[in-house]
């Protein structure tokens, strides 16, 4: 993505795991896990709305790992329908997240289902302190029930995942959704916002400016 990307293999339960950091400027103050869009429609951890989310992590301050799904990019495997994903971004919190240190977990569409899926496998000691998810695959999978405070942003005008069924699946759990007018599923020609929301949302009143 940038200079300060470096390039990482990790110990999969499938096999090897492609994997990026991009680094921000000073000390890291957690870890984000970011994770791409489904792989049988091209989702790869390049795809423009995760490096969105790496970039704004970066400007926050974080030190944000992209990683490839089994059988994407240079990772090993086959896909395996949801399941083995969830166990691959494990495996990746598991060896690129330090223990004791804050954790974030994020996920574009099919991404989403997995950081979902993700936060509630953690142990106790390792839980996420907060959530992102642009456009989560909540039509096509079993996107589990989720924080109070997770970011969740989706496009107006979506039709991979229809806004009605993202507010479906939030109503029962009184959960706000930002919605971006006029915006369909990939953001084309409005990542800088996007970037811009998940900077000023992630900022708390305490934070550094």
């Amino acid at each position: 993505m940038n200079s300060s990307t470096q390039h990482v293999s990790v110990a999969g339960p499938a096999g090897t795991l492609e994997a990026a950091l991009d680094l921000p400027a000073g000390e890291p103050l957690g870890t984000a896990v970011l994770c791409h869009p489904h792989p049988l429609f091209g989702g790869t951890m390049d795809n423009k709305v995760v490096q969105t989310l790496a970039r704004a992590f970066v400007q926050l301050g974080w030190r944000a790992v992209r990683f490839n799904f089994r059988g994407v990019g240079s990772s090993s495997g086959q896909w395996d329908e949801g399941r083995g994903e969830v166990d691959d971004a494990l495996a990746v919190v598991d060896a690129l997240s330090a223990e004791g240190k804050p954790l974030v977990l994020g996920g574009f569409s099919f991404g989403g289902y997995v950081a979902s899926q993700v936060a509630r496998r953690l142990p106790a000691g390792r839980k996420a302190e907060r959530l992102v998810l642009i456009a989560p695959a909540v039509k096509n999978f079993g996107v589990a029930d989720v924080p109070a405070d997770t970011l969740v942003v989706h496009g107006e005008n979506d039709d991979v995942v229809p806004l009605s069924a993202a507010l479906d699946w939030a109503r029962p759990q009184a959960l706000p959704l930002i919605v971006v007018p006029g915006a369909g599923h990939f953001f084309h020609g409005q990542l800088p916002l996007l970037r811009q929301i998940i900077v000023g949302a992630w900022r708390r009143p305490d934070s550094p400016s």
